[in-house]
């Protein structure tokens, strides 16, 4: 009987406060960009507001349990509302907290989110306490323990390298989502790739690290740094390799967007949780994308993750020698 895999999950955790407003919210358009535009001094009416709980780790946390893995999550939060309701969702979930650090003086992340009609959205967000880079209080030898651990938006280059030295330490696999911030450290970032088991990003963060024009050029290159990796282009689709075949894939349904928010970490989550397991590249690029569209269809990150055993359908996709 084979071992259930082991994924830990690292990062911020946020409380997200959804805005919907049929009328008042809308997408405006100046020369290729998009805007919404809400008066000063009025008072506007709201058709709902939706809690919810995200955090690009968290959201992936969820994706892990509800694939019957063994989902853990750490990281530093208050005792405020807001961080008790993401214990209390992921706990419910069943991704273990135990390793979570849970202290008055820290505080969750928080986000309200005005949800324009046509699924896009305007976020304010708060990033909660920022933890030292050596990952003070957090006990990082938790990831000896873990096969994987997932990374997602961690905001700090120095944290970042102490979390993926520990587990190249450990021989344990990385799967990486740098952020904006790490991906301004082009050389550091670049350093640490080495140690990454897949990366995933979109093209314009593909473009900062590697050359090339189109998903498969920058495919091509990036696996002089790490095996694996995921680059993604929106609604035109994705390519990915493993160093011996390339996928390319369009998008798996269809849908109405209602809300675009977690589409991403669903998309990486539900690559790792099938990859982990020993699904082929094109299995693994599939439920991906099948979870990255169920989630696009319900307000939050959460509520459209896809449980275990779901049975999905044929998508549009083609697979290559690399």
């Amino acid at each position: 009987m084979s071992k259930t895999v082991t994924i830990l999950s690292i990062g911020k955790a946020t409380q997200d406060v959804f805005l919907l407003s049929e009328k008042n919210f809308a997408a405006h358009g100046y020369g290729g960009d998009k805007y919404e535009q809400l008066p000063l001094g009025n008072k506007l009416e709201l058709d709902d507001v939706v809690f919810s709980t995200g955090g690009n780790v968290t959201n992936a946390a969820v994706t892990f349990a509800r694939q019957n893995l063994n989902s853990k999550y750490i990281w530093a939060l208050g005792t405020e509302l807001a961080s008790e309701a993401i214990l209390n969702d992921l706990d419910k979930e069943g991704v273990e907290t135990s390793g979570v650090v849970q202290d008055e003086k820290y505080r969750a992340s928080y986000s309200t989110i005005l949800l324009a009609n046509n699924g896009e959205r305007t976020i304010l967000n708060f990033h909660g306490t920022k933890l030292a880079s050596d990952g003070h209080p957090l006990d990082l030898t938790a990831i000896e323990a873990a096969d994987w651990v997932y990374l997602s938006s961690l905001g700090d280059i120095k944290l970042l390298a102490k979390i993926i030295t520990l587990a190249a330490r450990y021989g344990t696999k990385v799967m990486l989502n740098p952020a904006g911030t790490e991906l301004q450290e082009k050389v550091k970032l670049k350093s640490l790739l080495e140690d990454v088991e897949i990366l995933a990003v979109n093209k314009e963060e593909a473009k900062k690290l590697v050359s090339g024009e189109s998903l498969e050029e920058l495919v091509r290159h990036a696996t002089n740094y790490c095996p694996v990796v995921i680059v993604s282009d929106g609604p035109k689709g994705v390519v990915a390799t493993d160093s011996k075949e390339i996928v390319r894939a369009g998008m798996y349904e269809d849908v109405p967007v209602v809300d675009r928010t977690g589409a991403g970490d669903a998309f990486g989550s539900g690559f790792l949780s099938q990859w982990a397991q020993g699904k082929s590249l094109s299995e693994s690029i599939i439920f991906a994308s099948a979870n990255s569209t169920s989630v696009v269809t319900k307000i939050g990150a959460k509520d459209g993750i896809l449980h275990k055993n779901v049975k999905l359908h044929h998508m549009p996709i083609d697979t290559k020698p690399f």
